[in-house]
């Protein structure tokens, strides 16, 4: 009996410290936020005359793994887009790979509403394309799949969407030869047909976000 309630005990202090050390980030990630607060918003709202995405959607695990892309090099290169590459030095004001994961876990902490629809397109042929070509990583209705390092697409701005296939397409994202997940999403970006398949999908996936 007093083993059951020595474990019982240890296992509680465990998950208290564990809690603890979460909150602990989420305190620590506030701190780092606030040089981001400019352009992303102080809910990570997002800003679209700043061309700065809403982050409130993602999920920790893929912050942290953008952040380390801008941080290394893999993102905000010479050939990357002019947003891409403002964002490389703000990487870098985090010192260490903790703040990474510490901002991270803060920004998937927050709420905040959906934008508006900017695109128009059918969103009929836009969930075809979809569950063809995206589904099986990004999964059912955008909700992301980090095992696969598949960011949540449901809640992003329709805008950031077009415009990020747009980048893989010209080879602008996803050009660095370590950048293994973003070659990946070249090669899916070149199967849409034209442009107006990306604002088809990217007009579906903006739907889903009432029901997010």
């Amino acid at each position: 009996m007093k083993r059951l309630q020595n474990l019982i005990i240890g296992t509680c202090l465990a998950v208290t410290g564990t809690l603890a050390h979460a909150l602990d980030d989420v305190a620590a990630g506030k701190a780092h936020y606030a040089t981001c607060i400019a352009c992303h918003g102080d809910k990570a709202q997002g800003n679209a005359a700043l061309k700065a995405p809403r982050l409130s959607h993602l999920q920790a695990v893929y912050i942290t793994a953008q952040l380390q892309k801008f941080r290394s090099g893999l993102r905000g290169g010479p050939a990357d887009t002019v947003t891409a590459k403002q964002m490389t030095p703000m990487a870098a004001i985090l010192p260490d790979d903790e703040a990474l994961t510490d901002v991270a876990a803060y920004i998937a902490s927050l709420e905040s509403p959906v934008s508006a629809a900017t695109i128009e397109g059918d969103v009929t042929l836009g969930a075809d394309y979809y569950n063809q070509f995206c589904g099986a990583c990004h999964g059912a209705g955008g909700v992301g799949n980090p095992a696969l390092n598949s960011p949540r697409l449901a809640g992003s701005d329709d805008w950031y969407l077009e415009a990020q296939v747009l980048a893989f397409r010209a080879g602008q994202r996803g050009a660095h030869p370590d950048d293994r997940t973003g070659r990946q999403m070249r090669a899916m970006a070149a199967i849409l047909p034209n442009e107006q398949a990306i604002k088809d999908v990217v007009a579906y996936l903006h739907s889903l976000t009432r029901q997010d």
